[in-house]
């Protein structure tokens, strides 16, 4: 059994509003081992991407701790990247200076990291388009600017925060079987927030099932679909079994 990288014990996050408090997390607890891919589903505003920020480091809990490779997590980690579901380029930049973008923040310049930046920039199918800028590009091209940049500087952990949102149904599949290229080439560890139940899994060795507000994770799901995966195995029956399984357990939160 792989080793844990990643691990939450007892996550609580209450956030102030006109009304009161309102309470987002209750008592969140996994763990996501190495190389793994998982998936996060639940209902609308069960705390999901705020879960997400807490294990990035971008956001505090109230109570609770979360660890990287046994290091309590404090802050932000370059161990640690991130993709959103709005690539948020900077339209200014190249594609090429978009993905370079966080190693000039770390005053890494030269000829070796933008060897690195296009290395990705093939990986992610974008050779060739380095020179463009982001409005010259398509939504499914952008989100792969995005996940090059998240990738550049050899983060450990990809979170990402329904990174396919924003896009036709047509390009999220094709996405969702790029990405599951790019996770067996590089093999990071991955967790994904998706409200899409198809998506969660087709992607993923494990969906966490969250319940209602406050959220907290009321079950977890082994997915034993074969890999490599493609599309046609939406037409599978242990397929439509497992979304069956996760559609009916989040009716019930």
């Amino acid at each position: 059994m792989t080793r844990p990288v990643l691990a939450a014990q007892g996550i609580y996050k209450t956030f102030p509003s006109r009304d009161g408090e309102v309470r987002a997390l209750r008592d969140v607890s996994l763990t996501v081992s190495e190389g793994e891919f998982v998936s996060l589903v639940g209902p609308s505003g069960c705390g999901k991407s705020t879960l997400l920020r807490i294990l990035g480091g971008l956001l505090e809990p109230d109570n609770g701790a979360v660890h990287i490779d046994g290091q309590t997590l404090t802050q932000p980690r370059r161990e640690i990247g991130f993709v959103f579901q709005d690539p948020t380029l900077m339209p200014w930049r190249t594609v090429l200076k978009n993905v370079t973008l966080p190693l000039e923040v770390q005053g890494k310049n030269g000829d070796k990291h933008r060897s690195r930046a296009m290395e990705l920039l093939g990986l992610v199918g974008l050779l060739g388009f380095e020179g463009l800028y982001p409005y010259e590009l398509s939504g499914g091209m952008q989100q792969r600017v995005a996940i090059a940049r998240a990738l550049v500087y050899e983060p450990s952990i990809l979170l990402m925060d329904e990174p396919f949102g924003s896009l036709d149904a047509i390009t999220r599949n094709q996405m969702n079987v790029e990405l599951l290229r790019i996770w067996r080439a590089t093999g990071k560890t991955i967790l994904m927030v998706t409200h899409t139940i198809q998506e969660a899994i087709f992607l993923a060795d494990r969906v966490f099932i969250m319940s209602s507000r406050p959220g907290h994770i009321q079950s977890r799901l082994e997915v034993g679909l074969p890999r490599p995966r493609d599309t046609d195995i939406y037409v599978n029956e242990e397929f439509s079994r497992l979304y069956y399984h996760v559609r009916d357990s989040i009716s019930l939160t």
